[in-house]
Formats: C-alpha cells, structure tokens, sequence
C-alpha cells in the first residue's frame, strides 16, 4: 500500500514528542476521542520505538507512524516497532530506498526541485515540506505544484489551527502537519482533555473544508 492510500482523507497528521513511553497511548487515545486517528511520533527521543510500540500493540485503531527519520536503522527500528509509516525532514536517499524496498510508505521532506526530482525517481507523489512557514509556506509551494503537477505537499512547521483552512483548500495540499494539537507540555502533564479538545476543533476545520471545497464542485 502507497502512502497516498494510507492516508488518504487524514488531512492533518500530528507531529508527537514523546518523552516518556508511558504517555503514548494515553495521547493516542486522546487525539481518537477527538476524531484524529493518525499520529507521527519522532524519533527526537530515546523512548521513540518504545513508543509506537505501544501505541501499535494497544490502540491498534490509530495509524501510528514514525517523524524525524534520519537514517536506515532508525527506518528499520521504526519498522520493527509497528510503525505504518516514515516521515523524514529531509530527502535521504538511502532511507527512502529501504522503505521502497520494504514496502513502508514514506514522505520524505523535499523543498526544491531537484529534490522532488528525486523523490520522482524513486516513484514517491507525496513529499513533506518543512520548514513551511521558513520556505515560503502556500506560495513557495504554489510555484513548485505548478510544475510538479503529480506531486502533493505535506506542509509542515509553523502552522497552526487557524491555517489548516488555507491549506487544504488547495489541491496540491495533501495534509497538513503540526505539533499544536499534543505539545509535549500537554503530553507530560497529562493534559489528555486539552489534546482531545484540539483534536476537535482540527477535525471539525478539515471536515469544513472538505464541505466548502464538495459545494464548489457541485456548482454550476
């Protein structure tokens, strides 16, 4: 299965810092009440694997992925974990090659031609793109869609609730993604009904859009 099936319809997948393993299926189960049902948990922690490990063996309903993949042995860990998904920063070539050949869907982050020309190659249509709100956010990818036609973005850092509107009303916009929804404050405190509450208002905003954009297609 390619990532564009997936994920299809997620529209917003949360950036989550774990700290402690222990909070992992608490958050998840957090964002599910609020109808998020994909996470992307880094691997900017010690306890990373640990993590979506438990997330993938106890809520099984959330499509749990791996962030900030930097190297080949963070891939296959991830992947050995129960991760559904990779997500990297940055174009690697050696990490979107084993999960080509593994079969792990992956969005690689890409802000440059020659970089979605890479991705390209290895026959990836959907990228992440991050910094968004340091590499020009909507319009920098407005330009880079106009030529890569087949290619959709996942805007990522910088973006807030108030943009998921904007951006997904875009077609070239496949999701969007962020930390907002679960900070790693909220998560180490263990402010579960904060999380789902911004997992709410999130889903609604996609829900909305998805409404808008079915009515301007329907128009005469």
């Amino acid at each position: 299965m390619n990532i564009s099936e997936l994920l299809e319809g997620t529209g917003i997948i949360p950036v989550v810092v774990i700290e402690n393993a222990s909070r992992a299926v608490p958050t998840a189960k957090a964002l599910l009440l609020g109808g998020i049902r994909t996470m992307e948990i880094t691997f900017r922690t010690a306890c990373a694997a640990d993590a979506i490990r438990a997330v993938a063996e106890s809520v099984p309903e959330m499509l749990v992925g791996a962030g900030t993949v930097l190297t080949v042995e963070q891939a296959v860990r991830a992947k050995e974990a129960g991760a559904r998904f990779i997500v990297s920063p940055g174009y690697d070539d050696h990490v979107v090659a084993y999960c080509v050949s593994e079969g792990i869907p992956v969005i690689p982050g890409c802000v440059t031609p020659t970089e979605i020309m890479r991705a390209l190659s290895r026959g990836l249509t959907i990228v992440k793109f991050f910094p968004a709100n340091l590499y020009g956010g909507l319009p920098a990818i407005k330009g880079l869609a106009s030529v890569f036609r087949n290619i959709r973005f996942v805007p990522t850092g910088g973006i807030g609730p108030d943009d998921i509107g904007t951006y997904l009303s875009q077609p070239y916009i496949f999701a969007v993604g962020g930390s907002w929804l679960c900070t790693s404050a909220d998560i180490a405190e263990g402010n579960y009904e904060r999380i789902t509450e911004f997992a709410r208002q999130a889903s609604a905003s996609v829900a909305h859009t998805k409404q808008e954009i079915s009515n301007i297609r329907i128009t005469p």
